[in-house]
């Protein structure tokens, strides 16, 4: 009977390892890439973490002790609207509308993200705003028209 030579079994077991590394590694690719289609975009560790954390949390959302602050404003043509960071935490500042649109609603938070609705006439736009690494991140905008009736 022929016995396989230290040789071969080498091939083996190099071949083997090199399809187990390969495996984790397609398995670690897909589930990052899965968390980033399942959430709003690609976050930074940290503030995934946060957000994670946000929430799992039935109270109030607060800001790490000791994080920057960090504002933006999303400008249109429906008005603007700016928002705060503190870490991951987001704050609604204040919306107003461009001449012939209205504020319906803005979120001021703390919350993982805040929103604001514009309207003109049978149009609307909603914006989302979330914190990427501490800086405001518009994560959605809607457009939407109401059909004439």
């Amino acid at each position: 009977m022929n016995r396989p030579s230290t040789r071969t079994l080498g091939y083996v077991a190099a071949w083997l390892l090199a399809a187990t590394v390969a495996v984790a590694v397609g398995l670690v690719a897909v589930t990052s890439v899965g968390a980033s289609v399942r959430d709003r975009g690609p976050l930074s560790g940290q503030a995934h973490q946060v957000r994670e954390a946000l929430a799992d949390a039935e109270g109030v959302a607060a800001p790490p002790p000791g994080a920057a602050r960090t504002s933006a404003s999303f400008p249109g043509d429906y008005g603007s609207f700016d928002v705060t960071c503190q870490g991951a935490v987001a704050f609604g500042d204040g919306a107003s509308g461009a001449p012939g649109w209205r504020v319906v609603s803005y979120e001021q938070g703390p919350d993982d993200d805040v929103d604001a609705v514009f309207a003109s006439g049978g149009r609307s736009v909603e914006l989302e705003v979330f914190c990427d690494a501490g800086r405001p991140t518009l994560s959605d905008r809607e457009d939407k028209t109401l059909p004439d009736d």
